[in-house]
């Protein structure tokens, strides 16, 4: 399953930059997981300081 950005997000860019497949790109307001390209390694969740993006 594919991670998604909650709410939390402060777009700080953290998670495009750990994403090895470059799934996130900076959205209205937060940045945004394209579920298509996703290969659910975590990456992103690691990077992130605020916890935004969660497991699907």
């Amino acid at each position: 399953m594919a991670y998604k950005i909650n709410d939390d997000c402060v777009s700080c860019g953290a998670c495009a930059e750990a994403c090895p497949v470059s799934a996130i790109s900076e959205g209205d307001g937060k940045y945004e997981i394209d579920a298509d390209t996703c290969i659910d390694c975590g990456s992103c969740a690691d990077a992130c300081p605020v916890d935004a993006p969660k497991a699907d």
